[in-house]
């Protein structure tokens, strides 16, 4: 019989069917006859394409218009058995019908197999989630819907695929096929040979790229309270390259596909699933609860902080993908990862003060220089701030008391723009201030009280360039930035005040008085005198800051030359002076202030000396 009459019959004869009054003898007669034919039809095309035919080796599926009769046939089929079964449950005819079904319900599973097999790439979950946004259904009929498709529809769907590209049609033609054939087995009765078959492919696919991701299933809290950081660490590292692929293409893929496939049925969608994914992700949300629940150091916070980014980020996809009741175990699996990382990190960082409070290191660093502690505080802090936006939601809803109130100058005024109010800038400013108290104790350790202002301001300076050059100028405001550096400028001035007060000290109140020689020579001997220990003393201290470094050199050649050159200049001039005096009376001139100076605060002259000679402030190193 030609297909274009098997179409025919296919679709007209249940019109026919519809339009006879049932209780009507011409309709009883109608449907046995129709039936019988559906079965002559049926067992044409089914046996055409019976796999138990070794030469049968082309797929069904290969030529549209086959399937459609394919197809057809079983829907023709199932009527027939439907009506068999209600009027004549002992005949023959329904012995054949059935016997007809298994062959054709087992050319589909093979089918399924085969399509699931040989598109498998077309139906990795990557290509299947770049397009299903933007095209939600596929674009040929379902079994259910194959009565009402027409040709022309056909002809708009090829269209329509021409300007679409070609893994994508072909990713769209097999998920079409799949649901076709899935349909019709479920239609059957034939439910369970299909999911079986399905599970044990997509199932495989899913593990493997969970492997290629790095995803270990037996990675146990044993086992990775056991491993040395760096080996942890690096699964870490892997764990977060991966989990982004794994949830937004492999497991979103996978769900599509499982909709597609199954859209029929929720209870199947949700059944393979949960049985394909659920293992992986449990596995890949474990990881990190586990991690949590290992023994932690302040170093290790950032790791944490990141796997808390990481998890907290995919959380809405997580929640829409895992949505299936039989998936509840990985949503409260990625939801106890999050808790635990949470109750982690603010552990960590009141570790963290701890070790900072703790710190009782009594060695003081040469010149005046940056301490450790600085150094390690600042750079951890800065890191912190990186994470500003995780660490507000840790926090929420964990508010800060600090342990003695904040004076007002650390943070500013309450009412300015610029004041401290969120809980995580809080933590910081208190971070810091603690590590600053700590400073402040280090500084009188040491004994020149000069050099413990100066290692004040060099420490404090250090703190706020930390903090202009980083995030956390965004957390402490403008408001704390220039209070510090208003403290900076002031441990600066209280250094040159009493570092070089005996320089000041040794000249007149008033420089333009007339004094008599033998106390303008006492003048010169005192600054002399004051000049070259001030120097010698102070000319291996440090200060690395280059801004600093200029202030301070800046302000105390206006704080001293001025006076100096006054003196100098009023009475009588260089030639005067040294007729009246001699060479050894006079050994600097104002401007050799300037050029020692310009030698201080690098921590480098520590063997430097003041030459005798009064040429033009000579100096040997």
């Amino acid at each position: 019989m030609p297909r274009k009459g098997m179409r025919n019959i296919f679709f007209k004869s249940p019109s026919l069917t519809r339009m006879t009054p049932p209780s009507s003898p011409l309709h009883h007669t109608f449907s046995e006859s129709l039936m019988e034919e559906n079965i002559e039809v049926a067992q044409f095309i089914i046996t055409k394409w019976d796999s138990s035919h070794d030469d049968n080796l082309v797929s069904l599926f290969s030529d549209k218009d086959e399937a459609r009769q394919y197809l057809g046939s079983i829907k023709g089929l199932q009527k027939a058995m439907k009506y068999l079964v209600l009027h004549q449950s002992n005949s023959e005819k329904l012995v054949r019908a059935q016997l007809l079904m298994q062959t054709a319900m087992q050319r589909l599973q093979n089918e399924f197999y085969q399509i699931l097999k040989s598109n498998r790439d077309y139906l990795d979950p990557e290509s299947v989630s770049a397009h299903s946004s933007s095209r939600p259904s596929v674009s040929r009929s379902s079994f259910s819907e194959f009565e009402e498709e027409e040709e022309e529809e056909d002809d708009e769907s090829e269209n329509e695929n021409d300007s679409v590209p070609e893994v994508e049609t072909a990713s769209l033609a097999a998920m079409a096929d799949l649901r076709a054939i899935a349909e019709a087995m479920i239609s059957a009765g034939y439910a369970k040979e299909c999911i079986k078959v399905y599970k044990i492919i997509r199932k495989s696919i899913v593990d493997e790229a969970l492997y290629h991701l790095g995803v270990e299933r037996e990675l146990t809290f044993q086992r990775i309270q056991k491993m040395e950081w760096e080996v942890l660490e690096f699964k870490i590292k892997n764990l977060l390259s991966a989990v982004k692929m794994a949830v937004k293409t492999l497991f979103y893929g996978e769900r599509l596909l499982c909709d597609q496939v199954f859209s029929v049925s929720a209870a199947i969608r949700e059944s393979c699933f949960t049985e394909i994914s659920k293992e992986g992700a449990l596995a890949l949300f474990g990881f990190p609860e586990n991690v949590a629940k290992c023994k932690q150091t302040p170093e290790k916070l950032f790791r944490i902080l990141d796997l808390y980014e990481a998890v907290s980020g995919l959380w809405p996809e997580v929640e829409s993908i895992f949505s299936f009741e039989s998936t509840a175990a990985v949503r409260a699996t990625a939801v106890n990862s999050l808790i635990k990382l949470g109750d982690t990190v603010r552990t960590m960082l009141m570790d963290f003060e701890t070790a900072i409070q703790k710190d009782s290191s009594k060695t003081t660093v040469p010149g005046g220089g940056i301490h450790p502690l600085t150094r390690y505080v600042m750079n951890y802090i800065s890191f912190l701030a990186d994470y500003c936006g995780i660490l507000s939601n840790i926090f929420e809803d964990w508010p800060f008391t600090v342990p003695s109130a904040l004076p007002e100058s650390y943070f500013g005024s309450p009412d300015s723009e610029g004041s401290i109010s969120s809980p995580i800038s809080v933590r910081v400013a208190w971070l810091i201030l603690v590590m600053l108290c700590k400073l402040d104790g280090k500084a009188a350790m040491y004994k020149d009280v000069p050099l413990s202002y100066l290692f004040l301001a060099n420490n404090l300076q250090y703190v706020t360039e930390k903090v202009r050059q980083s995030n956390l100028k965004f957390l402490l405001g403008d408001d704390w930035l220039i209070n510090h550096e208003l403290k900076v400028k002031q441990y600066a001035e209280n250094y040159e005040k009493i570092g070089w007060s005996k320089v000041l000290a040794s000249l007149p109140e008033n420089q333009t008085a007339e004094i008599p020689a033998d106390r303008v020579n006492d003048h010169f001997k005192k600054f002399n005198s004051a000049f070259e220990e001030a120097y010698m003393k102070q000319v291996s201290w440090v200060v690395p800051d280059p801004k600093l470094r200029d202030h301070i050199k800046i302000s105390l050649a206006r704080r001293i030359i001025p006076i100096y050159k006054e003196f100098y200049e009023s009475n009588g001039g260089v030639q005067m002076k040294k007729e009246m005096w001699g060479e050894s009376f006079i050994r600097f001139t104002p401007d050799d202030l300037g050029n020692y100076w310009s030698d201080m605060f690098y921590g480098s002259r520590s063997s430097g000396s003041v030459s005798s000679s009064s040429r033009g402030g000579g100096r040997s190193h």
